[in-house]
């Protein structure tokens, strides 16, 4: 799907641009982060740690959306975000395979095994570090 098409489907919507909202997104998701960061990717921990490192990406995204002018109220959106306004193509395949991940782990009862979940998280926090020093600034 086209970013095009979700606009058309209102699950984005055309915006001035926030700066002031978007700062305020990436400030509490750094506070968050700090905390992720801090939490060790254990038995117990690592279902929802791989959920809030997907929410801390996606409120950075959220960040720069809004600083572009867009409103997005879905997570499939971002995808295609991610490849047309930013041309960041590789980051687009690799987001939306984490939102698949974590819908499986939020929506639909799947697991995930301990090796698996730190690999993930290695891997969020790489992309989350990326696009804290590339698309925003």
């Amino acid at each position: 799907m086209k970013f095009d098409d979700f606009i058309k489907e209102g699950k984005v919507r055309k915006t001035s641009p926030d700066r002031l909202m978007a700062e305020s997104i990436i400030k509490n998701t750094i506070e968050d982060l700090k905390f992720l960061n801090a939490t060790p990717v254990t038995e117990l921990s690592k279902r929802k740690l791989v959920s809030n490192y997907y929410d801390s990406l996606r409120s950075l995204l959220e960040a720069i959306s809004l600083i572009k002018g867009y409103k997005i109220y879905s997570h499939e959106a971002f995808t295609p975000f991610l490849k047309e306004k930013l041309g960041e193509e590789r980051l687009s395949t690799k987001f939306d395979r984490f939102r698949k991940i974590r819908n499986g782990l939020n929506y639909y009862g799947k697991s995930i095994e301990l090796t698996e979940a730190k690999e993930f998280t290695s891997e969020l926090k790489s992309v989350i570090e990326y696009i804290k020093k590339r698309l925003l600034n």
